[in-house]
């Protein structure tokens, strides 16, 4: 005889929320995995760090979409457990990664339009740009929102978009086809999705890539893959 009792169905209703957040991360971070398959095979041969070209629109937006899913959605775990423990399914998780990775898409326009192959100087100074822009009262409100904002998918996007433009930056300085520098920007932005902003960790990040920034202008030799070979 089944239990109907009030106490009975509030656990059946978590064991069917914990069900649906599960089954929810388990798909998104498989996604992600995929998505990182297709990235670096379609991205073989093409790194030419600071001089990438891009290639046509079509071939970039090939490149593009699953690169961002690739990079983007492992950081947005907790966002997805949150909403599909409050939506009891992957319906509405589904729409909301379709909406977070559409935001990060679109913001592949204005790459496409405004990006140049470039020399080692403007690397550096990307690179430095980007670092400072870490300590920018914009870029701290935008990582806590995006942090906690998951209302939707295209929301959460424009959040984590302010969070992670200036290290996006830096992978357009370093070389958009560069694998090891995609995983280290992926990295980054995965831990700081998912830790509250600390001085103790922040700090020297920003110092880093001030100061990595700087070794590009002084000493651009020294960095393996920034310039083609001549």
């Amino acid at each position: 005889m089944s239990d109907d009792t009030p106490g009975a169905r509030a656990a059946d209703w978590t064991r069917t929320r914990t069900f649906a957040a599960v089954a929810a991360l388990t798909v998104t971070l498989a996604l992600a995995a995929a998505c990182w398959i297709i990235s670096v095979g379609r991205m073989s041969g093409m790194n030419m760090g600071a001089a990438t070209r891009l290639g046509s629109f079509a071939f970039f937006v090939a490149v593009w979409v699953p690169m961002m899913a690739a990079m983007m959605l492992p950081g947005a775990g907790a966002a997805v457990l949150r909403r599909a423990y409050a939506s009891y399914g992957l319906g509405a998780v589904s729409g909301f990664v379709i909406a977070y990775v559409g935001v990060w898409a679109a913001i592949g326009v204005v790459v496409y339009a405004l990006y140049r192959p470039h020399g080692s100087v403007a690397a550096g100074v990307l690179v430095i740009a980007a670092g400072l822009y870490e300590l920018t009262p914009f870029k701290q409100a935008c990582r806590r929102r995006c942090r906690r904002d998951d209302r939707s998918g295209f929301a959460f996007g424009l959040c984590c978009v302010g969070s992670s433009i200036g290290l996006m930056v830096a992978l357009l300085a370093l070389g958009l086809m560069s694998v090891l520098w995609m995983v280290v920007i992926t990295v980054i932005t995965v831990a700081q999705k998912l830790l509250p902003p600390r001085a103790a960790m922040d700090l020297p990040l920003v110092l880093a890539m001030v100061g990595f920034g700087v070794l590009i202008i002084v000493a651009p030799s020294s960095i393996p893959g920034l310039m083609p070979a001549m």
